[in-house]
Order: structure tokens, then sequence, then C-alpha cells
């Protein structure tokens, strides 16, 4: 027979196993003998790791949004108490490591870093001084006028300088036009626009060209739609010596008036058709014909101007070749063959840029020594450009 144990009585010791031990319902803690551990799992069940512990270390070695890094580091650590799940020392590097980020960032802020960096970036695509170039700078390109350029040195004009800025065209917004597409803007433009800024073509000397400053595909990114229409040395080495600006910013009213007219007749002039009086006499008539308009214009702003007392008898001169020249252009715009026209053609350009030309030029304080036929720039562009 067996006897029931008395209330309260413990059970004997197992001796194949460990004491089983009566424990009041709802006490804490939890039974060791018990197959599962302190967070409800099976003993040997693999620990899960955090997923805001591993998204806080990343954030916080990436430092990318530390704040959230740093957010998400301290959540992790709530969770894994509570769950016990692995992963508390990454929780914790990514709280450090945000915040830290955070106090770098707070640090770059304040002190206008940031802006500083962002500028240094542009200025690398775009060319640092370039963009801010201004009409009539002067400038070293420590690299030359040839081939690609990606920063110049403001210097002043009196000095030797490597070019000149005349001219900034800007470009229309949209998407990169393509080399080849802002080079022929640029051939347009600043060749019409040189004369402008440099009235006395007398005075430029020989050896001078147009160049060009130009966006290239990394900076028009960057925003830059400027090309800048600069005067350079065409000889290998050389260099600019002294000011070629020569306008109404430095020029006075009557040498301007007199510029005017003399820059629009050679423009009119250097409309000649390329093809020659036996090709296509038609086109060669009706261009003497522009020139006899224009020419007429011109005299009568001549007449019309007040001049000063030492330049009145030279100029009244050259009216009246200028006269003489019209007639000219007249008849060789009525040609009947190509012989005729020649003949026509020949004495109305004798009397441009003739002895009366150089008188009152002389009289008003201008080049006076006419430039050499052949080399100059209306017979020999070079066209040459560097690009930012």
């Amino acid at each position: 027979m067996s006897i029931s144990p008395p209330p309260g009585h413990q059970q004997p010791e197992d001796p194949f196993g460990p004491p089983v031990v009566n424990r009041p319902q709802g006490a804490l803690g939890y039974d060791p003998y018990s197959p599962f551990g302190p967070a409800g799992r099976p003993y040997g069940a693999p620990v899960s790791v955090n997923a805001l512990a591993v998204a806080a270390l990343v954030l916080g070695v990436l430092c990318f949004l530390p704040a959230a890094g740093l957010v998400l580091g301290l959540i992790a650590l709530r969770q894994i108490r509570r769950s016990g799940q692995s992963g508390r020392g990454m929780a914790i590097a990514g709280s450090v490591l945000s915040f830290a980020g955070i106090a770098l960032w707070a640090v770059v802020l304040s002190t206008g870093a940031a802006s500083k960096a962002w500028e240094g970036l542009k200025d690398g695509a775009q060319g640092n001084e370039s963009l801010s170039l201004e009409k009539g700078d002067c400038f070293d390109a420590p690299g030359g006028l040839e081939g690609d350029t990606y920063d110049v040195d403001r210097v002043p004009c009196r000095g030797r300088h490597d070019g000149e800025v005349f001219a900034l065209v800007t470009l229309p917004g949209g998407a990169f036009p393509g080399d080849a597409r802002i080079t022929d803007v640029a051939d347009e433009k600043c060749y019409a626009l040189q004369d402008q800024y440099a009235m006395d073509t007398w005075a430029m000397p020989a050896d001078v060209d147009v160049y060009y400053l130009m966006p290239s595909r990394e900076s028009w990114r960057y925003g830059d739609r400027a090309i800048t229409c600069i005067f350079g040395n065409t000889e290998a080495g050389a260099a600019l010596t002294g000011p070629l600006r020569g306008d109404p910013a430095t020029l006075d009213t009557h040498q301007v008036a007199f510029l005017s007219t003399a820059n629009t007749l050679d423009a009119a002039l250097y409309e000649e058709p390329e093809k020659t009086p036996e090709e296509d006499l038609a086109a060669h008539r009706a261009w003497a014909a522009q020139v006899h308009d224009v020419l007429g214009e011109q005299i009568e702003v001549l007449r019309g101007h007040t001049w000063p007392a030492g330049a009145r008898t030279p100029v009244a001169g050259l009216v009246a070749d200028l006269e003489d020249a019209r007639t000219q252009w007249k008849r060789a715009s009525t040609a009947g063959d190509a012989d005729t026209y020649y003949a026509h053609y020949g004495k109305a350009y004798g009397i441009v840029d003739g002895p009366t030309t150089v008188t009152a030029r002389k009289a008003l304080g201008l080049a006076s020594t006419p430039p050499a036929v052949g080399g100059g720039e209306k017979d020999e562009k070079k066209e040459s450009e560097a690009q930012v």
C-alpha cells in the first residue's frame, strides 16, 4: 500500500534528476530547470539581431542623417533589453558615432565650411576666376590661351598679360549645345563685337587676335553660360604689353564720332562677295551699291558733327575724297562687265584710307599708320579657343 503524503509535504527527491521545487504561482523569477530561457525562448534556439541596431550602426559609420542614427540606436537598446535580442554593441556604437556626426555637422554649419566646400567644388568645374571676369579685365592664364583653361589670374592691364576681355556673350539655357555649336556662336559674336571695344582698328597690333573662354560640358552643369571674348597675342610665348581698350570709356566724343563712321564703312567693305566679279558680277554690283549707300550716310555724319578747330580742315578734306569714292562705287554698281567693274572698284578703294584719312586721324589724336594689307584680321582669322 502507498500512503499519500500529508498536505504541504515535499515530494521525495528524484535520485536521477534535480529536486522539484514548489514555487507559488505568480512569483518573480524564472524556473532554472524550465526548458525556456528568461525571454521565453527555448534554450539553444538562435538569437536574432535587432534590425534597428544594424541601421543605427550603418548611419553612424556613414555619418548620414546622424540624428536618425542616434534615435535608432537608443530605441534598439530599449528593445534589446526587453526582447533579449543581440546587437547591443552595434546599437551603442551606432549611437556614439551618430552623436559625433551631429557634433561635426554643427561645427561645419556654424563656420560656413559647407558653403566654402561647395563653392570650391563649383570653382573646380567652372574654372575659378574665369566666370568672374568682366569687360576690360586683363589676366594671365597659367596654361596659356590654347586648349583647356581651368584657372586665370586677374592682373593690371598696364603690365604684361596674356589676355584682355572685350566682351561677354550669354548663351541661352537648356541642354549643353556641344562644343562645335558654342564655337560657332563665339566666332559670330566675338568678331562682331571687337570693334566696339577697340574702335581704332589702326591701333591694334598685327600679332593680336581674338580668343574665347567657353563653357565646358562640366561647367555647364553648374550654370556656366558665358562666352568670354578676349584679345591675345598669336605669337608663341608672347603676351600683351598694355591695354587695348579704345571705346567711349577711354576716347573723347570727337574720336568716337570719327571712328564710328570709319568702322561702319569698314563693316560694309567687309561684306565683299567671295566669288570674283568674273564668277558673279551681279553680286559684286549689288555690294558696290550697298557701299555707295553706306558711304553717303557716313558723309552726312562727318558733315553734321562739330569738330574741334584743329580738325575741321582735315575732316573736310576727307569728306571731299569720300564723295569722289562714292561716285566710283556708284559706277561700279552699274558696270556692264568685270573689267569696267574693276576700273571703278580700284579707284574707289584707292581713296579709302588714303592721305586725307591719315591727316584727319593725326588731327584727332588717333593712330595714323594704316594696318598692313594681307596680314590683318579681315584677311586671316585665327580661330583659336579655350574651354573653361
